[in-house]
């Protein structure tokens, strides 16, 4: 049986200089509490799935991520405990072979199996060859199973992240919640579960991203609740360089603030998205009186043996 989830999670009022000198307030969403095993925004994700699959009787999952995957190792552990089977098609053909990382390690642990493809089929399975994943096609090779996309991030896993908005009270014209952006479904979420007033910013995590992030946010919006909403936007500037990239002055930034503030950052997500803010509110980016909420969307790799920067999974 799955554990229960901490809800709401914590709400934290966070007194920095940075932004008391730009005269804007900071609170941390502390949802990497929110589950020992299913963290972060892989939980508010993956909850309303993981009932759908129950509801309409599948007994498998089939996902995808890359070699270091925080999605791949939350499916494995929520299907597992639910009785389900679970697979993962794994970005990197070569990775059969090698010994397994951490990560890896962890989603087989929990009784995924896992399938590693060609970058070319990799992009074909997921949709990025064109058009949508097809899931006729993967069911017939892998076998019947309920489909998620690459990071979670659907209709369902949308809505669940709209329960975010609804753990803070009081939102209104002064608000801007915000929070990293890998594949949107988190973003999509948090803005759509939003008071009138109220605005969501997102920090891609991604290089190259513009235009398609928002595309895929819309899309979302649209699949979820049949309407676009025009209360967020994303910030592409503070990526470091891409994903899994965390840069010498990130590290640094990381560093200071977990000795500020005693809460330990995930780099590859949360990390940048402070930093942004941070950066930001010094540029004098917020108006004074804004008040900011940072989702923390997960937590920190274990880190046995080092991602290595060039092939990081989405959100």
């Amino acid at each position: 049986m799955l554990e229960p989830a901490l809800l709401p999670t914590p709400l934290v009022d966070c007194t920095d200089e940075v932004f008391a000198r730009a005269g804007v307030e900071l609170r941390l969403k502390r949802d990497d509490l929110l589950h020992p095993t299913v963290p972060g925004n892989k939980w508010r994700k993956l909850a309303p799935n993981l009932a759908a699959a129950v509801e309409r009787g599948h007994t498998r999952l089939l996902t995808f991520g890359g070699a270091y995957s925080t999605h791949l190792r939350a499916v494995a552990v929520a299907a597992g405990a639910l009785g389900l089977e679970s697979v993962g098609l794994v970005r990197g053909e070569e990775l059969a072979d090698r010994p397994r990382n951490w990560s890896l390690r962890a989603a087989e642990a929990a009784g995924m199996r896992l399938e590693f493809l060609t970058r070319a089929a990799y992009r074909e399975a997921t949709g990025r060859a064109g058009g949508e994943p097809g899931t006729e096609d993967l069911q017939r090779r892998w076998g019947p199973c309920l489909v998620l996309p690459e990071g979670g991030s659907n209709a369902l896993a949308a809505v669940g992240a709209a329960a975010i908005p609804a753990e803070l009270p009081d939102l209104g014209e002064r608000d801007l919640v915000c929070c990293p952006v890998g594949t949107g479904g988190t973003l999509a979420g948090v803005a759509a579960g939003l008071p009138p007033g109220a605005r969501a910013l997102g920090v891609a995590v991604l290089r190259g991203g513009e235009g398609y992030l928002e595309a895929e946010v819309s899309r979302l919006h649209r699949a979820a609740y049949g309407r676009e909403f025009g209360n967020w936007r994303i910030d592409h500037g503070h990526h470091g360089g891409g994903y899994g990239r965390v840069p010498a002055s990130l590290a640094a930034f990381a560093e200071l603030f977990e000795r500020r503030h005693g809460i330990p950052l995930e780099r590859r997500y949360v990390a940048k998205l402070l930093a942004a803010l941070a950066d930001l509110a010094g540029a004098g980016a917020f108006p004074p009186g804004t008040r900011l909420t940072a989702v923390v969307t997960g937590l920190p790799d274990p880190d046995p043996d080092p991602a290595p920067d060039q092939d990081q999974d989405q959100e």
